[in-house]
């Protein structure tokens, strides 16, 4: 054990939790979280990374700037740990222009298209940022900017708390949005996230999670076994923004109600697919509004860990990294390749804003936005 952190956890126990020498115990299982500092930004504004452990060993690795989820290491059937999600040694990577690797979206989460909206009888017009459209907040949304960390303790299990005020008319969008996001490691091995916010005026809101995964910890995914229980999806056009329709999985490769590998079907001649290059879409899911419930399993046979994603959200964009192509290396110098890495971002329907069918995303003052999302890992 590094000698710094022995003394951090002696120094901890000691104090009954206080925190000291950047360390905090959390709770008499020795649940804790550490805090070092991880650089600056571009604009000079220090930068902290928590490391949050549970008393089963399992760990996460968080930054204030972006929210980012840096490491998360979880055990495979035979109890060896390794890191999950891809990404960088160093914050320098995560300054550059990077793909979102753990990162937390908003103000919106996926695409508007044409960066254009209509809300109240006013036009908004945001950045074209995946041109022709608007992705993931902007040029500058909330995976690049500061938030102010609270270490917090939960009977689940150590957590940290961002908080970040966005000024009406940030990046476009109307409305000082004030936004709290809690992450907790919890005790049986999950990584929750709970999203909330309010607003001072009427606005549209989409927060989602943006880890690349790779349960392996090595390689590419396609062997990776997926199982959705969604029978619907939202088909998209040639700059993957949905047309309308909520079409049905059945008879297409989208159809993930079994456990198929995700290779299984990707490079059939099918125009959706071809569109995203692969899987870069949205399942819809039948179930009411707000309920917590499961969304998808993912289980990678080589290593037995097996990935469960649970949420509020009505919808889920699974990514099977189509657009990693070798210019990228990443941790312990892994040159991230073609879908070396997926996502799973539980979230509402891209371009819900200008589809008046989708679920609505406009949030009013006076209302409080909910967003849970649990990714919960084991082993078989």
């Amino acid at each position: 054990m590094d000698m710094k952190l022995r003394t951090c956890l002696i120094l901890s126990a000691l104090a009954g939790g206080l925190l000291l020498s950047g360390c905090q115990a959390l709770s008499p299982s020795g649940s804790r979280v550490t805090r070092e500092a991880w650089g600056k930004t571009k604009e000079g504004t220090p930068v902290q990374l928590f490391t949050l452990h549970n008393a089963r060993g399992a760990e996460a690795k968080i930054s204030n700037y972006g929210g980012l989820v840096v490491s998360l290491k979880m055990p495979d059937r035979n109890g060896k740990f390794g890191d999950v999600v891809l990404g960088y040694d160093k914050i320098d990577g995560y300054l550059k222009d990077t793909p979102y690797f753990g990162a937390l979206i908003g103000r919106y989460g996926n695409r508007i298209a044409r960066g254009k909206f209509t809300l109240d009888g006013a036009s908004y017009t945001l950045a074209t940022n995946n041109y022709p459209n608007a992705l993931h907040g902007g040029v500058k949304g909330f995976d690049k900017v500061v938030w102010e960390p609270t270490i917090v303790g939960r009977p689940e299990g150590p957590g940290l708390k961002l908080q970040y005020v966005s000024r009406d008319g940030e990046e476009g969008y109307p409305g000082t949005l004030t936004v709290t996001a809690v992450y907790i490691l919890t005790e049986d091995n999950g990584l929750k996230l709970e999203f909330t916010a309010t607003t001072d005026k009427d606005t549209i809101l989409n927060l989602t999670h943006h880890s690349y995964f790779n349960l392996a910890g090595k390689g590419d995914i396609l062997g990776h076994e997926v199982m959705m229980p969604a029978d619907r999806f939202t088909p998209v056009d040639s700059t993957l923004i949905p047309t309308g329709e909520l079409k049905p999985v059945d008879g297409t490769p989208f159809d993930f109600r079994k456990s198929t590998a995700i290779g299984a079907r990707i490079n059939q001649d099918d125009e959706q697919l071809k569109f995203g290059k692969g899987y870069d879409h949205n399942w819809v899911f039948t179930k009411a509004p707000d309920q917590f419930t499961l969304l998808a399993s993912v289980y990678e046979p080589t290593t037995g860990r097996t990935l469960e994603v649970l949420s509020t959200e009505p919808g889920l964009q699974f990514y099977s990294g189509n657009f990693l192509d070798g210019t990228i290396t990443g941790k312990g110098k892994w040159t991230y390749q073609f879908r070396n890495g997926f996502c799973m971002e539980p979230q509402h329907f891209p371009d819900s804003p200008n589809q008046p069918n989708f679920p609505t995303v406009v949030l009013k003052p006076g209302q409080v936005y909910h967003n849970t999302i649990v990714y919960r890992f084991s082993a078989k």
